[in-house]
């Protein structure tokens, strides 16, 4: 009860009763509705059919057969063989990318093709002697798998070799066997056994074609590195922009039950967002060294060029940073959603750091030409699997990089000069007593 003289308190509201208002329902429930259907049409539409979506894969094919063309052949066998493999194959599908032995190692070992197929250099020879019963083992091409590019691409790539091969040999199978005469069969073997082996005489070996470390989790480390520069960056740059405006006394700070309003000082939104991305600089500092000491030091994470990808990584933060900077400055308070959009929603499933962008719709390659995911992920990948090679991914994660954080930069820097000179100034009432 109010004290005589005393202002009667406010009555106090009623939860239940505020429930029963459908305008405070409104915006929320149609907010999240739709977040709900954009989120989930993003994030599986490019996961979910990545062998109907393919489109161009890399893949190395490799003909070292030296044998002679057999008789009344134009070529030998090994260029018939990977002839057959091309034209079987729809170009819209696979890129078979055909290079000598040399050409194949840099191929692996650049990032360029996520697996290889190679004829031997005995092919047409081993494949005669299996006819004419001379034979003392089954032809064998090899698959080269490139876990670098990640478990799935690899492992299409293997998956789409494996069955060209199958196909092939089945095709050369029937060739054999209408060469032989009927009733009989060549070499020691007789009968069911010798004729199925005619049908299929062509066996597949697969082998690992660029190694890498035991503790990069078969190809998904440089993603989840990638994906910790990313949120470092973007949660880092969120807590800086709600920690400063706090200090400065344009929001409240509450923790618990504890509720503060600072007094405000006077700062215009060009040196609010000047102090803002000077933290962030220096703050990137600190957390890219502990990630990589979570990382490399404890987790014990293979990473051969330590100081390359500590520098990289700390680029990669500072530019996300800076970009969350610059929007939020540009669009206040639906800003930390609309970097949320730009840094993760719509990067992640345009990364092709887990599924091959070569087996997504067009729609994400269309959003990995500019999304920093991709990039990020493309640079790390080459610090951590292929030798910090330029022509990897790295010198485009560089150059990537530097253009986002320059657009950080000048478009964060625009729009707070814009307002500052139109007079829209952060006003916001002094605290009382």
């Amino acid at each position: 009860m109010a004290t005589e003289g005393s202002p009667e308190a406010p009555r106090q509201a009623r939860a239940l009763v505020l429930a029963r208002n459908p305008k405070l329902w409104l915006f929320p429930s149609v907010l999240c509705g739709l977040l709900a259907v954009v989120l989930s049409l993003l994030y599986m539409g490019g996961i979910v059919n990545p062998n109907g979506h393919l489109h161009r894969l890399p893949i190395a094919l490799v003909n070292a057969d030296q044998g002679a063309p057999p008789p009344g052949q134009p070529a030998n066998l090994g260029t018939q063989l990977t002839g057959a493999i091309v034209a079987g194959t729809p170009d819209s599908t696979v890129d078979w990318r055909q290079v000598d032995e040399a050409g194949l190692r840099e191929q692996l070992a650049s990032g360029k093709v996520y697996g290889a197929l190679l004829v031997p250099k005995d092919f047409t020879a081993s494949v005669t002697a299996l006819a004419t019963g001379g034979a003392t083992e089954r032809p064998t091409v090899t698959v080269l798998t490139n876990p670098g590019l990640g478990s799935l691409g690899s492992s299409l790539a293997a998956q789409i070799s494996q069955n060209a091969v199958r196909q092939a040999s089945q095709a050369a199978g029937r060739q054999l066997l209408a060469a032989v005469p009927a009733g009989t069969t060549p070499g020691p073997d007789t009968g069911a056994t010798a004729r199925l082996l005619l049908a299929d005489p062509i066996a597949v070996l697969t082998q690992v074609g660029h190694p890498i470390g035991s503790h990069s989790g078969l190809g998904l480390s440089a993603f989840y590195f990638s994906l910790l520069a990313v949120l470092t960056g973007f949660i880092g740059g969120n807590i800086i922009h709600n920690g400063v405006d706090g200090a400065l006394g344009y929001s409240d700070s509450e923790i618990g039950p504890w509720h503060t309003r600072r007094p405000t000082v006077p700062i215009n939104r060009t040196q609010t967002l000047l102090l803002k991305m000077i933290m962030t600089a220096g703050i990137m500092l600190l957390t890219t060294s502990l990630v990589m000491l979570g990382t490399v030091g404890i987790l014990g994470m293979d990473a051969p060029h330590q100081a390359m990808l500590w520098l990289f990584t700390y680029c990669a933060s500072l530019a996300v940073g800076l970009g969350v900077q610059a929007i939020n400055a540009a669009f206040g308070g639906i800003g930390q959603l609309v970097s949320m959009f730009v840094f993760i929603a719509l990067a992640l499933p345009s990364s092709g750091a887990t599924v091959p962008l070569q087996a997504v719709p067009g729609f994400y390659r269309f959003l990995s030409v500019f999304e920093p995911m991709r990039q990020l992920s493309d640079g790390i990948r080459a610090i951590l699997y292929f030798d910090a090679r330029g022509d990897a991914g790295l010198a485009r994660g560089w150059v990537m990089i530097a253009i986002g954080a320059t657009l950080a930069l000048a478009f964060g820097f625009a729009m707070t000069r814009y307002y500052d000179r139109k007079g829209l100034h952060r006003w916001t009432p002094q605290p009382t007593d």
